[in-house]
């Protein structure tokens, strides 16, 4: 890297890390991906690393570029639930505390509806039945209070009938009622019952959710101790200042360029002193 950006990565200090945010973002077709590394700690927030792919390689490449030593400071790690990050942060920084990401359980919980109200819209329009669920995907999908008067209204008639997509979407907003505990004990029951609802409704896309809820359990109570410490919806935030960057270009076709581009708009880099001064 070159100029201010350049120097700005020469020159930002990066001791005393105490929490990292890890995720994944597509930046091209073809499934082409970003790691990139957020800095979530109360006092500073902003991206540390950014890095081609999201493989274990990729991650493990930012923690060479951090160094033990400055690893060992890190307390807390947010990430989704993409296996080689679970597996690299936990040799990398095993006393950490490790969090599983709100946004991404709440994300792979919906895509689960989506699957059920498409495959319940093709049976009934094999059956010759009443398109029901042909339109009505945001209804399911967008959090109550952020309907539309019309959309509402498709709601509550969809809900009227004893559907399979029905029972799947009052599970999902049961769901949400676990993200208003306080104590990890309290939640970890209420998660537990959950799950046994999931298991016993019989709708496979929400028995698979039940199932990796249960692998993640420890992960996602950790929610519940780090909420109050680290700034836990700052990775979905930075998520969206960097899609927003990537679309003012147009798209980016160079790795370099989007380094570039992503550091100086989200590093909060010092800045090298110009000639110039404005008072």
């Amino acid at each position: 890297m070159q100029s201010a950006v350049g120097w700005g990565c020469t020159h930002a200090t990066y001791d005393g890390i105490e929490a990292i945010g890890v995720d994944e973002v597509q930046w091209r077709r073809g499934h082409k991906y970003l790691t990139v590394v957020y800095e979530i700690s109360a006092q500073c927030r902003r991206l540390l690393w950014v890095g081609e792919e999201r493989e274990e390689a990729t991650l493990r490449a930012f923690f060479a570029w951090l160094g033990a030593a400055r690893a060992a400071s890190i307390r807390f790690a947010c990430s989704d639930m993409w296996q080689p990050y679970l597996k690299v942060i936990r040799e990398q920084i095993p006393r950490a505390l490790h969090v599983l990401d709100r946004f991404h359980i709440v994300q792979k919980m919906n895509k689960a509806i989506d699957e059920v109200r498409a495959q319940e819209a093709k049976a009934l329009k094999a059956a010759g039945g009443e398109p029901l669920l042909t339109h009505p995907r945001w209804c399911l999908l967008k959090r109550p209070q952020n309907l539309t008067d019309r959309q509402e209204n498709r709601l509550q008639e969809l809900l009227r009938h004893n559907l399979r997509t029905v029972r799947a979407y009052l599970l999902k907003e049961d769901f949400q009622l676990l993200w208003t505990y306080y104590s990890p004990g309290w939640a970890g029951r209420f998660l537990d019952a959950w799950c046994r609802r999931a298991m016993r409704s019989r709708i496979e896309p929400m028995k698979k959710i039940a199932r990796s809820l249960r692998v993640h359990r420890r992960l996602i109570l950790n929610w519940f101790r780090a909420r109050e410490l680290i700034a836990l919806g700052a990775v979905e935030g930075f998520n969206n200042k960097l899609k927003l960057t990537t679309r003012k270009s147009y798209g980016f076709r160079v790795f370099g360029v989007i380094e570039v581009a992503l550091y100086h708009a989200l590093g909060n880099l010092p800045e090298p002193e110009g000639t110039h001064r404005f008072c």
